[in-house]
């Protein structure tokens, strides 16, 4: 009996509604198989919004996408990125080199650009952290050892020719989009809204099926950003929201509240933990509270996450860090 073949992610495109494509393209990681691009009708030309990572074969796959959906790369007039993220801004300089269009982002790039200006400083303040929050020894360096000489994900520097902040508006042919900061998920999130067409471009801050992640040590506390945004971007007047993973949905406001109650349960645990054991690593939690969700595919994501709800329960009074090496943490 032959064993299955395991099934290869190829770019594709769909056509949402008249004038937006959606371009699934293919992720390396496990649990997220692919990420969107969009592709919005602006004249002569297209606005692309996010681009994918940078990986081999990376560019044929967008360039598949677009021609299922009749469109070509050089017909990008702009490219926008709605957060510094790989997975959405990774081949910006390709494409630019490519187009000789212009990118616009955030300003608050930093988090993405000192890992790519000086990846040993960055790798080196990441071990230094885990090794703080009470990771072991072995499985550190052995982490560590599997990110030295790893691929950046990013086809070149960022090279922004417009901060993309309040006030800037990305024209197409279905009208303005308006630019809304919406921090918590990575200091330099935005998302895009149409209001006449009622459309939404999320990128990451809200996504078809709930899920999490906050960049750490960039911001005081990027979770209390993130329920902040999320009241942003709840009221709007949304029909269609079009996120950075998954299916375009439509109940905005339902995934709003699902965010929000997922964020509620996790703080929860974390402090229902820290009261079992007393005293505890940030390391020491992560069973507690993720289960057999914590694999060593994901043990780093989930470190990162768990550091962000310490912080936003110490700034909540609700918990906090003992003057000991590694941290231990205490609910209060």
């Amino acid at each position: 009996m032959r064993k299955p073949t395991r099934r290869t992610e190829v770019g594709r495109g769909e056509r949402v509604l008249a004038g937006v494509w959606r371009l699934r393209l293919p992720l390396p990681w496990p649990g997220v198989p692919h990420c969107n691009a969009w592709a919005l009708a602006a004249g002569d030309g297209i606005v692309l919004v996010d681009c994918g990572m940078d990986e081999p074969g990376s560019m044929r796959h967008l360039e598949r996408a677009l021609e299922q959906v009749g469109l070509r790369l050089e017909l990008v007039r702009l490219l926008v990125c709605t957060h510094a993220h790989i997975d959405h801004c990774g081949q910006a300089a390709a494409i630019q080199a490519r187009t000789g269009c212009e990118l616009w982002i955030h300003p608050r790039h930093e988090h993405l650009s000192a890992q790519s200006d000086d990846p040993d400083a960055a790798l080196a303040r990441r071990i230094e952290v885990a090794r703080q929050s009470g990771v072991p020894e072995a499985p550190l360096r052995q982490w560590a050892e599997g990110r030295r000489g790893e691929r950046s994900g990013m086809s070149g520097p960022l090279a922004p020719a417009r901060d993309l902040a309040p006030g800037v508006v990305v024209e197409s042919d279905l009208g303005p989009w308006a630019v809304i900061e919406t921090p918590g998920h990575a200091p330099s999130h935005v998302v895009l809204h149409q209001p006449e067409r009622r459309l939404l471009i999320s990128g990451d801050h809200v996504l078809g099926r709930i899920s999490l992640y906050f960049d750490h040590g960039w911001t005081p506390d990027p979770v209390g950003e993130f329920l902040a945004s999320l009241d942003r971007v709840e009221a709007l007047d949304v029909r269609l929201t079009l996120s950075g993973h998954g299916r375009p949905f439509t109940d905005l406001r339902g995934h709003v509240e699902g965010n929000r109650a997922l964020v509620r349960e996790r703080l929860e645990a974390v402090v229902a933990a820290l009261r079992a054991r007393g005293d505890a690593t940030p390391f020491d939690l992560l069973p507690d509270v993720y289960g057999e969700k914590l694999i060593p595919a994901t043990a780093a994501w989930l470190l990162t996450k768990m550091l962000c709800y310490l912080e936003h329960l110490e700034g909540g009074g609700r918990a906090r860090r003992l003057d000991t090496d590694p941290q231990r943490w205490i609910a209060t």
